[in-house]
């Protein structure tokens, strides 16, 4: 057996927590992850750093800021010269596997894999084993499309599969075709629940809507505007049939008498807010779109533990690597969640940071009580985004949590909240240096 553990990591696209029942989800819509965290540990304050695919995804592959990467928004390729958990476990004898969606190899026309093999050198350091597309959603849809394998050949998903299927086939083909004796890491990058972009829906399997039509609405989406009323459905199927996936892959591992001796992580790159905070599904603020799942099974999570510590997806990286017997680096944003699941950390912190990118440029701080963001008028949205950050930001939203949870009352204009604004935009100051971007002005919102 060997001496660390594996280590399997399951990412999902744009999924809330509030879609399993160990979140709160009243329907039965993930049994086999209610099941996982029941004998694990589940952190119920989980959130990412960056709320949009590309970013994100470069963030937990390395451990550092978006910012610092340069990959701050989507269509950009991570650089060759960084150092990813793959790298680092490489080093210490882990055979390094990705299956899945990549989104880091592709920098405008110039560098365009989004609907191509990626050559080996923009795979991140996955040297050992690579099936993936760089764009899942580009190259496949719910029932159909391909990815391309360590050779730069598609292996087209069966017809007539439903994608999620397509693709946890890949992961158990891996599992059991494997010979080295070396422990695995074995990245796995789901694109579901993610909308569909081509055909503007979510696409979940064919009987999503009979069993989840009968959904009761988050009570942050309850009365408002946005799709969720016809999409969600379709999202709780897509999130039925990752779980589904998910018990198939624990099943394999039990066969093969290596589960015990797997660290399994669960999570998402972000939320979905289905169009009730912008104009589409991500990229605000809101605990809609960074609020995140984190279920750990596994070497020093087990017992059914629940963790409130507030928690980053920057702190996965280092978890990952002390699992496989890495110190991690220095220049790494988070720490290993180990010590906070074992309770001997000394101290963890009281804010998360969230960068923003594309929809627009902006900066947030989240604690237990507050949410405070800032916002850069000044940076044109989208493609034509070329500024990782400013030196200017004006306020834009401010939440009492403890009071409005659901992020109603939007406080940020009122002067009788004027001294906690200023801590808290003291507070996100210190945050946007630490995370290696210039000191910034942060000016009142309009009255």
């Amino acid at each position: 057996m060997p001496t660390h553990p594996n280590i399997l990591f399951l990412f999902s696209d744009q999924q809330r927590p509030d879609t399993m029942g160990c979140y709160g989800q009243a329907l039965p819509v993930t049994p086999c992850l209610d099941a996982l965290a029941a004998t694990g540990t589940r952190f119920t304050q989980a959130f990412t750093c960056q709320p949009v695919c590309g970013p994100a995804r470069a963030a937990l592959q390395t451990g550092k800021y978006a910012t610092q990467t340069g990959c701050f928004r989507n269509d950009i390729a991570l650089p060759t010269n960084e150092r990813t958990m793959a790298h680092l476990l490489s080093d210490v004898n882990y055979e390094v596997g990705y299956i899945g969606k990549w989104h880091l190899a592709s920098s405008g026309a110039a560098q365009n894999y989004q609907t191509k093999p990626v050559p080996a050198h923009l795979r991140g350091g996955y040297r050992d084993y690579w099936l993936a597309a760089d764009v899942l959603e580009f190259t496949s849809h719910g029932y159909d499309g391909q990815m391309f394998d360590g050779d730069g050949k598609a292996r087209v998903f069966p017809a007539g599969r439903y994608r999620v299927d397509a693709q946890t086939d890949f992961v158990l083909d891996y599992l059991r075709s494997r010979r080295s004796e070396r422990p695995f890491f074995l990245f796995t990058s789901y694109i579901e629940p993610h909308h569909q972009n081509d055909h503007d829906c979510f696409e979940g399997p064919h009987n999503s809507k009979d069993l989840f039509g009968h959904f009761q609405a988050p009570d942050d989406l309850a009365g408002t505007g946005g799709d969720w009323r016809e999409q969600y459905p379709d999202y709780l199927g897509c999130c039925h049939s990752l779980d589904t996936n998910v018990g198939r892959i624990i099943d394999e591992l039990k066969r093969l008498g290596c589960f015990d001796n797997t660290l399994l992580i669960y999570t998402s790159d972000h939320g979905n807010h289905f169009r009730t905070r912008n104009s589409e599904y991500k990229r605000s603020c809101h605990d809609a779109s960074i609020h995140i799942p984190l279920i750990m099974h596994g070497p020093g999570f087990t017992g059914g533990k629940v963790n409130n510590a507030l928690v980053s997806l920057l702190d996965l990286p280092p978890t990952v690597l002390q699992a496989g017997g890495v110190a991690p680096p220095a220049y790494m944003a988070g720490y290993p969640l180990q010590a906070l699941a074992d309770g001997s950390a000394p101290a963890w912190r009281d804010a998360v940071f969230v960068q923003i990118s594309e929809d627009h440029v902006g900066r947030a701080l989240r604690t237990e009580k507050w949410k405070y963001s800032v916002w850069a008028p000044s940076e044109v949205p989208w493609s034509g985004c070329q500024n990782p950050g400013s030196d200017v930001y004006v306020e834009q939203c401010l939440y009492d949590l403890e009071e409005d949870p659901y992020e109603r009352n939007n406080l940020v204009t009122l002067p009788e909240w004027t001294m906690v604004r200023q801590e808290l935009a003291t507070r996100l100051q210190r945050l946007i240096v630490e995370a290696g971007e210039p000191t910034a002005t942060i000016l009142p919102a309009p009255g």
